[in-house]
C-alpha cells in the first residue's frame, strides 16, 4: 500500500487528519498550495478532492479560474495515482484534455477515476484518468481527461 493511501486510511476520520494528508501532498508538490485542495475520499479506484472558492483561485470575473480547475484536476489525478500505483512502478502525466463547460461561482469538487484500470505489467502502459469538476449545485463546470504513462521502476 502506498504511503499516501496508508496515511489516508489512518487519518481520514477527522477533518484535521484529511487536511494533514492533503497538506503532505502540497509539500511534496508545492505548486498546489494556492489552490489548497483537500482530499475527501481516496482509494485505488477513485478520489474526491475539494477546493474552496477563495480569491487566490479567482479569475478577473470573480469565478473559479480555469487553470485553478486544471490544478484541482491534476491534484485529484495525482492522489489517485499515488494511491493505486504500486511501489514497483512509477507514473507521469503525458497529456491533458480539458473542456470548460460552465463557470463555477462556488467551491468545487473533483471526482477522479480510471477510465480502465491499469495492469501494472512489465511494459509501459498509457492510461487515462477522467476528472469531473462540479460546483456546489452539482453542475459539471470542467471535465479533464488526464493521460498517464505507467512503467516499471528500473532496477537500482
Amino acid at each position: 500500500m502506498s504511503a499516501v493511501l496508508s496515511s489516508w486510511n489512518r487519518l481520514s476520520g477527522t477533518l484535521p487528519g484529511r487536511v494533514l494528508v492533503s497538506g503532505a501532498v502540497w509539500l511534496r508538490a508545492p505548486y498546489f498550495l494556492t489552490a489548497a485542495p483537500v482530499i475527501a475520499e481516496l482509494d485505488e479506484k477513485h478520489s474526491r478532492v475539494r477546493m474552496q472558492n477563495w480569491w487566490l483561485v479567482h479569475n478577473h470575473l470573480g469565478t473559479v479560474h480555469a487553470i485553478a480547475s486544471c490544478n484541482l484536476a491534476e491534484y485529484a489525478m495525482g492522489v489517485l495515482a499515488e494511491a493505486a500505483v504500486p511501489a514497483s512502478h512509477r507514473w507521469i502525466p503525458i497529456g491533458m484534455d480539458v473542456r470548460y463547460l460552465a463557470t463555477a461561482k462556488t467551491s468545487v469538487t473533483a471526482d477522479a477515476q480510471w477510465s480502465a484500470p491499469p495492469q501494472f505489467g512489465a511494459e509501459k502502459e498509457d492510461v487515462t484518468v477522467e476528472v469531473a469538476i462540479r460546483d456546489d449545485a452539482g453542475n459539471e463546470a470542467v471535465h479533464a481527461s488526464i493521460h498517464l504513462r505507467i512503467s516499471a521502476r528500473p532496477p537500482r
